[in-house]
């Protein structure tokens, strides 16, 4: 079994974010380290070394593969800014996601270019539901 190579670490999230270049994304970063904490309760942590987290969960795959990740977090990347959310976002939260806003997304990451291309109450919205799904799914 391969092991999970992002992990918590106990590097400085606030350090982290001033070394962004982009000074609009390294203020949507701060933002939403607000936002984040506020929706989730957790502090924040860096996960890997670009990732900020809160919270986290023990995972377990029918393959037998397991380790802890991160509940909710993002990470401000070169090309976007990744939002990390465990959600059904072809099921149960598809309506949510309808009116975000401007997004493009993954399996478990919605990537936007910034905070003002989406409704920062849906993100809210979202964040939680994302909490919500990963404990129920992982308890």
């Amino acid at each position: 079994m391969t092991e999970n190579k992002t992990k918590e670490t106990e590097s400085s999230v606030e350090e982290f974010i001033n070394t962004v270049e982009d000074q609009k994304k390294r203020q949507d970063s701060f933002e939403l380290l607000k936002l984040f904490q506020e929706v989730s309760g957790f502090e924040p942590k860096m996960w890997g070394d670009s990732i900020i987290g809160f919270g986290s969960y023990h995972y377990k795959y029918d393959s037998g593969r397991e380790g802890d990740f991160l509940l909710i977090g993002f990470s401000p990347r070169k090309n976007a800014i990744s939002l990390y959310m465990s959600c059904d976002i072809h099921g149960q939260h598809a309506g949510l996601l309808s009116r975000l806003g401007k997004f493009k997304s993954g399996k478990s990451c919605l990537y936007i270019n910034k905070l003002e291309d989406i409704d920062k109450e849906v993100l809210k919205e979202l964040a939680k539901a994302s909490i919500e799904f990963t404990l129920a799914k992982y308890p």
